[in-house]
C-alpha cells in the first residue's frame, strides 16, 4: 500500500482549509489546486546522439519518467535546423509523481541554489507558474562527474487558479520561496 505524498498530504490538511478561508469557496471545486508540472529542456541543434542521450537520461531521472524527444517540423536555414531534427526533451508530471517532483524542488533544489533570494512572484495571467533553472545539478538525483555539458531547465506549474492571486497564494502556502517584493520610500530631502 503506497503512502500519499508529503506536500499533498500538505495541501489537503493545511492547504486547502486556509484557501477556503482566505476566498470563501461555496463549492470545493473552486479551490486551487495542482494539475500538472512540465519540464523543458533544449537540445543544442549540432548535439551529437551521446549528447541526447546524457541528456535524456539526465531528465528521466530528474523528473522519475522517461521524457519524450521534440523534434522539428520543418528545415529552417536560419537556425541551421533540419526536418525532424532532435531540439528539446520535456515531460509532464501528474499525479503522485508531480506532488514528489515539487516537495524535492522546494525542499531539497532551490535551497542549494547559491546566492538564491526568493523565485520571481510573477505567474503568467491565468494563475500558472514558471521557473527558468540555468545549472540543473541542483537537483540531488543527478552527479556531476556524470555531467558532460551543463543544461538549463523550464519549470512549468499549471494550477486551477482563476487569477494570479489565487495561484500565488496557493503556491506560496505550498512553501514556493517567493522573492519578497520591495517598496521603495521616498526620502525626504
Amino acid at each position: 500500500m503506497s503512502t500519499a505524498p508529503t506536500l499533498k498530504k500538505l495541501y489537503a490538511e493545511k492547504v486547502y482549509p486556509e484557501l477556503v478561508k482566505l476566498h470563501g469557496y461555496s463549492n470545493r471545486l473552486e479551490v486551487p489546486r495542482l494539475v500538472k508540472i512540465n519540464l523543458n529542456t533544449g537540445i543544442d541543434a549540432e548535439a551529437d546522439k551521446n549528447q541526447i542521450t546524457d541528456i535524456r537520461r539526465d531528465l528521466s531521472l530528474i523528473a522519475g519518467q522517461k521524457p519524450v524527444l521534440s523534434k522539428t517540423r520543418k528545415a529552417i536555414s536560419n537556425f541551421k535546423l533540419k526536418e525532424n531534427q532532435i531540439v528539446g526533451c520535456h515531460v509532464t508530471l501528474r499525479g503522485n509523481s508531480m506532488w514528489e517532483f515539487l516537495y524535492r524542488l522546494l525542499a531539497v533544489a532551490l535551497p542549494t541554489i547559491r546566492d538564491f533570494r526568493g523565485a520571481s512572484p510573477k505567474l503568467d495571467g491565468q494563475g500558472n507558474y514558471n521557473l527558468g533553472i540555468t545549472d540543473f545539478t541542483i537537483f540531488p538525483e543527478i552527479t556531476v562527474e556524470n555531467v558532460k555539458k551543463s543544461m538549463g531547465l523550464d519549470i512549468t506549474i499549471v494550477t486551477t487558479a482563476k487569477t494570479d492571486d489565487e495561484g500565488r497564494e496557493l503556491l506560496r502556502l505550498l512553501g514556493m520561496p517567493f522573492r519578497r517584493t520591495e517598496t521603495k520610500t521616498a526620502t525626504a530631502a
